[in-house]
């Protein structure tokens, strides 16, 4: 076999349909488009959701809910969590970069600390908001919250 002698597949290859080329080539007058309707005009192009004049789903589900522009999205954090990465890495301050090393947080995230496990090592925690139980549980081991 040679470079010269690759051919497609038998019938993989059709010639292509060359429409509105006169009644001759049987692909003339409505060139396969039908009579009349909108699909038969020239500059036709079907809208995004558009069902034939039929009122279309998005029009028919009715609107409900409501989303608060103003809302501020927390990545949490539990204790346990923040204990283990005191252990593993034999840290006393734990920060917001401490946790974009590790990976728990992106940094353009704000991250919460919310009370969920238990610190057994006096920490100093920087975040940027705490839950009330992860206040009082740092600072009932000696540690301080710091809201940045």
């Amino acid at each position: 076999m040679k470079l010269n002698n690759l051919r497609p597949a038998e019938g993989s290859v059709k010639t292509r349909k060359r429409v509105g080329r006169g009644a001759g080539s049987g692909l003339g007058g409505t060139s396969t488009r039908g009579h009349k309707g909108a699909k038969s005009r020239s500059g036709y192009s079907k809208k995004i959701g558009f069902e034939g004049g039929q009122m279309p789903l998005q029009r028919r589900v009715p609107k409900f809910g409501f989303k608060n522009i103003n809302r501020v999205e927390y990545k949490a954090i539990n204790l346990d969590t923040i204990q283990k990465l005191a252990e593993a890495k034999n840290l006393s301050k734990v920060g917001i970069n401490d946790l974009i090393e590790a990976g728990f947080v992106s940094s353009n995230q704000l991250v919460k600390v919310l009370g969920n496990g238990s610190l057994t090592t006096k920490l100093d925690v920087e975040a940027n908001a705490f839950s009330k139980s992860a206040v009082a549980a740092i600072e009932a081991v000696g540690g301080n919250a710091v809201k940045l």
